[in-house]
């Protein structure tokens, strides 16, 4: 099958392009910059995976979300909290709809390239404060594009019921270099370390028994999670 593929720059969404091209021909990536406080450095992670596999990469700016969304991950919004991710605090770093947004505008990507699906990196980890990366969510969606699209687009969203771990250990598979992935959502020079999305890169690691090659300003031990044990509160 023809596909695009979402591609943030992160870890997921990376994962997601090499699967993708392992199993399917990606017609493109594309990237979007609504604004987030880490859209430079994972934005220049896309396009240097994209460089590396050959694959075309579109970045389309969605200034208005930035100018009129309210949500923390964005430059107009308030500070990044600290804690683990599937803590409420991390609510604030929800911007509204935005995969029902990206999703939509792929779709017309997707169709003008001749593809037939739509690969995003949406994972169970999400599930807890995103609700646009939900399977309900996707499953709407999936036939709303179907529906609306003359090729009938289908959503490929292989990781929805796996853990950040999971997908690392496909990664692994494939041979993705995570040096070459970014996570922060406080955008800095190096990962904080303390920021949910963070500690759930570090966690990820811990529990798929990969040494992680990223550098983070704090490396203490762990937050323990909404329900977990105390099984990650070990330096990282």
């Amino acid at each position: 099958m023809k596909v695009c593929v979402l591609l943030s720059g992160g870890m997921d969404s990376v994962t997601a392009l090499w699967d993708g091209r392992a199993s399917h021909e990606v017609a493109g990536a594309l990237s979007f910059d609504y604004g987030s406080k880490h859209a430079a450095r994972e934005l220049a992670c896309a396009a240097a995976q994209c460089a590396a596999l050959g694959i075309p990469h579109r970045v389309i700016a969605l200034p208005f979300i930035n100018e009129t969304f309210a949500s923390h991950l964005l430059q107009s919004g308030g500070d990044i909290p600290d804690g683990h991710y599937a803590e409420p605090s991390m609510q604030q770093t929800v911007v509204p709809f935005r995969n029902g947004i990206m999703l939509a505008i792929a779709a017309g990507y997707a169709e003008s390239t001749g593809a037939q699906g739509l690969v995003i990196a949406a994972h169970s980890g999400d599930h807890a404060i995103y609700p646009d990366c939900r399977p309900a969510f996707m499953k709407a969606m999936a036939e709303a594009i179907k529906q609306g699209t003359y090729a009938h687009l289908e959503i490929i969203a292989p990781f929805l019921n796996c853990t950040k771990a999971d997908i690392l250990r496909r990664g692994m598979e494939l041979g993705v270099d995570y040096s070459r992935t970014y996570s922060c959502y406080k955008g800095g020079e190096k990962h904080c370390g303390r920021c949910g999305t963070c500690v759930e890169r570090r966690e990820a690691f811990l529990l798929a028994g990969v040494v992680d090659p990223t550098g983070y300003e704090w490396e203490e031990a762990l937050p323990v999670g909404p329900g977990e044990d105390q099984r990650l509160k070990a330096k990282g």
